[in-house]
């Protein structure tokens, strides 16, 4: 478990895993607080941040009835930008802890001598989301190893959600843009996923790239072309893609879709069937009003996913001509010139037979002067 929480007679233990979102990606000290209070303990070897403190203290808010009491506390996750880049890679989060105490009473003539007893704590979450992309193997059951990639491969990315403790979700590539630095607003750049999830590189280029049907409402597969930009020697390139997300039980629509562009049907069909939610990918997809419950809840699901770097080498070959394409070539000028290997091997020959026959006539006829003059 991402979190737990240890509630004492006076004070509470809250323990975090630095994988908080579980995604393999570790938070830092300075990126989570308690209440405004920063942990208290780091144990490396397990990768926990350990904070402590008085039921009173870290902005706790204290609920009484007349039987329990409740003291809230709210763990705030806060990233911070990676490195000297303007990026983060996951969204902020709020988790809110309660210790609950039962409030028991004495009813003899001494003064009132309240005795809190813990009985549970409780942890709930509030948007706490982690979106990401990533490059998979061809069977989709694993990670890719490799960043590097030629041109005519396919490139197949996933792109899920990580949530806790929310209604089950559907993810959707809303966007996505590449460019060929860790900076979405780079130039040059390519936006190949536009109008809330209309997957464009197969109509403007002919390529294969194609969402796929979805088998988790979590995760969300599609393919993607391998390129290069144009008169660029740089191999690298990165996608940034704004993900969102809506309740598994919403249907699609305009706004929450995942359209490609089908060549041999000539129009655009949806990884999830309803190929109409597609009919705005060519016109542009507005906001319509009278959208679902589920969908107005989920305004505030969304987030940014950066994939990268990805290296595209050009297609191996040094640009030659192979010896056997050599040879045909020579073949072809000699037939453009009038002539042909089989031409000239009969020329040769007629040549040799006139030759012997020549010689043989030269010497019958010198035979026979020879015995003229005797």
């Amino acid at each position: 478990m991402a979190l737990k929480a240890f509630c004492g007679e006076g004070s509470v233990i809250v323990e975090a895993q630095m994988d908080l979102l579980g995604i393999g990606q570790l938070i830092q000290p300075s990126e989570i607080t308690l209440g405004g209070c920063w942990p208290t303990g780091q144990d490396d070897s397990a990768q926990v941040l350990v904070f402590e403190t008085e039921l009173q203290g870290c902005g706790s808010a204290l609920t009484m009835t007349e039987d329990s009491l409740t003291y809230a506390f709210s763990l705030i996750y806060e990233p911070k930008a990676i490195g000297a880049s303007p990026i983060i890679r996951t969204n902020g989060a709020a988790v809110h802890i309660k210790c609950h105490y039962v409030r028991l009473h004495n009813v003899s003539s001494d003064a009132l001598k309240p005795t809190w007893i813990p009985y549970s704590s409780t942890m709930s979450s509030e948007e706490l989301l982690a979106f990401s992309l990533r490059l998979m193997t061809s069977n989709w059951q694993v990670e890719r190893s490799s960043n590097i990639f030629q041109l005519g491969d396919l490139m197949n990315i996933e792109a899920s959600v990580v949530q806790a403790n929310h209604v089950p979700l559907r993810v959707f590539v809303d966007g996505c843009i590449a460019t060929m630095e860790p900076n979405m607003h780079a130039v040059p750049s390519y936006t190949f996923i536009e109008n809330h999830g209309c997957l464009t590189d197969a109509k403007l280029t002919g390529s294969h790239s194609t969402f796929l049907p979805r088998v988790q409402d979590d995760k969300l597969y599609f393919q993607l072309d391998a390129f290069r930009f144009f008169q660029e020697t740089r191999s690298s390139i990165y996608i940034f893609c704004h993900l969102k997300v809506a309740a598994a039980s919403a249907l699609t629509d305009a706004q929450y879709k995942a359209c490609s562009f089908s060549a041999k049907a000539s129009r655009w069909v949806a990884a999830g069937g309803n190929d109409q939610v597609c009919g705005c990918c060519d016109a542009g997809c507005s906001l319509r009003k009278g959208r679902s419950l589920e969908h107005e809840a989920a305004d505030q699901w969304d987030g940014d996913a950066m994939l990268g770097p990805i290296y595209v080498q050009k297609t191996a070959g040094n640009g030659m001509v192979p010896e056997s394409q050599i040879s045909l070539v020579k073949a072809e000028d000699h037939r453009a010139a009038g002539f042909s290997p089989m031409a000239v091997i009969l020329a040769g020959v007629v040549f040799a037979v006139g030759l012997i026959c020549a010689t043989l006539l030269g010497t019958v006829l010198l035979q026979r002067l020879q015995t003229n003059v005797v």
